[in-house]
């Protein structure tokens, strides 16, 4: 079974030129460092921010999560304006939100010299960071599938997945060089603002490189064939694939505890679980972001080979029987077995991510894709990213049960199965 999209399947042969599709890809690089980099350095914030100790490092990964629910509110805005006006006002508007949120980060005040108005402070930036990104990592899968040949859309939206995760490996570098070659003194003096500094620097360079996007070509043929859609026109565009909107959300959220739990929480893990330094703890998982961005490109060019559906299948697969153990060897295995299970976590969230760039975006026509996405996607991305964090780390902390992550990642990937399972097959050439 195929699903129809709308898609041009002779897009191979509109003259999108590579260096629109490499800028598009490549500065998902900026976008995930910006995002990430907090969660790396979150034992670092709650000192600063909220005072240190355990319920300092709840605090700091519950504002990630709260700030995480409005990841939602702006991919449905941003959602509206990508399917009425285009993706490229999209990549923009939440470029240059970005920029400010994270070079305002930089400029804070600590707990020390602001009492709690820091915090707050700090909170609204957060807030402030996910409303653009509720919008940008789908305008960008989007732009790059609408401008990319078909028969290559997995690889080249994979690379995107892949290039975002070269901006975690930066953030988790940034941070790890900061806290190994700085005293504790003054990594939460002044140290910690260099890796947002950094990030803030970066976006703005990717903003004007954006400037220079052209719209995709499948939106420009929409909207000569018709009007602009009207909110209830793009509504009801999504009302007609509530399937479609069932299956993003299956996806989605499987890749997000895969990613969020199985790679970037497994620093705070070792720290406040295996006593490991902070140093040592992000030098695993520079490593581990090392595999992902290996990893992505081979799962996108497979399910152009053989399918979004087999390949996703068989990672979900490998999500029910895997993590558990994993986990186990993370809480109490020599540091070998330990990098050795963090490796294969990396794997897996890496390929699922990888192939769920072009997967999701394809279920939707092009008038409501973005639309849909913030619907189905980024509701799963909110409920399964930005709260398992919080959640697996308040259940180790208040169980002392040290396979709960893996549990969770094994759980959500067993009630994702069927929905991957009954997907129609969206590869171009592929029944």
């Amino acid at each position: 079974m195929t699903v129809s999209t709308d898609l041009d399947p002779t897009a191979a042969a509109v003259p999108v030129r590579r260096r629109t599709l490499a800028v598009a890809a490549i500065s998902t690089v900026v976008e995930w460092y910006d995002f990430t980099v907090y969660l790396y350095l979150a034992t670092v914030l709650s000192r600063v921010f909220f005072g240190g100790g355990t319920s300092g490092v709840l605090t700091a990964l519950a504002t990630f999560a709260l700030a995480y629910l409005l990841r939602p509110v702006g991919a449905l805005v941003f959602g509206f304006v990508g399917d009425r006006y285009g993706r490229r006002p999209v990549l923009l508007v939440s470029m240059a939100l970005m920029a400010a949120a994270t070079l305002a980060t930089a400029a804070l005040p600590t707990q020390a010299s602001a009492g709690p108005t820091a915090a707050a402070l700090l909170i609204g930036l957060r807030c402030l960071m996910a409303l653009s990104v509720g919008g940008e990592y789908t305008g960008v899968m989007t732009y790059l599938l609408e401008s990319s040949p078909a028969r290559k859309r997995g690889l080249v939206t994979s690379l995107a997945s892949s290039a975002s995760e070269v901006g975690a490996l930066l953030a988790v570098a940034v941070s790890a060089a900061v806290t190994t070659m700085l005293s504790p003194a003054d990594l939460d003096t002044w140290g910690w603002r260099i890796p947002f500094l950094v990030g803030g620097v970066l976006a703005v360079a990717v903003l004007f490189a954006r400037s220079t996007l052209p719209e995709t070509p499948a939106f420009l043929e929409a909207s000569a064939s018709s009007p602009r859609p009207a909110l209830s026109t793009v509504w009801r565009g999504v009302a007609d694939h509530k399937s479609a909107v069932v299956r993003t959300f299956a996806i989605s959220a499987l890749c997000s505890v895969a990613y969020y739990v199985g790679i970037v929480y497994v620093p705070t893990y070792l720290t406040t679980v295996r006593g490991y330094t902070e140093a040592a703890a992000l030098q695993l998982g520079t490593v581990a972001a090392v595999v992902v961005i290996a990893a992505s490109p081979v799962a996108g060019w497979l399910s152009d080979r053989h399918g979004r559906r087999p390949v996703l299948t068989a990672l979900a697969a490998g999500s029910v029987v895997l993590p558990v153990a994993m986990f186990a060897l993370i809480a109490r295995a020599p540091v070998a077995l330990v990098l050795a299970a963090a490796l294969v976590l990396a794997v897996l969230a890496g390929g699922l991510t990888a192939v769920a760039a072009s997967a999701i975006p394809e279920q939707f026509r092009t008038a409501s894709r973005l639309t849909g996405l913030a619907i189905g996607g980024t509701v799963a991305t909110t409920i399964f990213g930005g709260l398992a964090p919080y959640g697996t780390q308040l259940t180790v902390t208040s169980t002392g049960w040290v396979v709960a992550p893996g549990l969770l990642i094994a759980a959500v990937a067993a009630a994702a199965i069927p929905a991957i399972r009954r997907s129609p097959e969206t590869a171009h050439g592929h029944h």
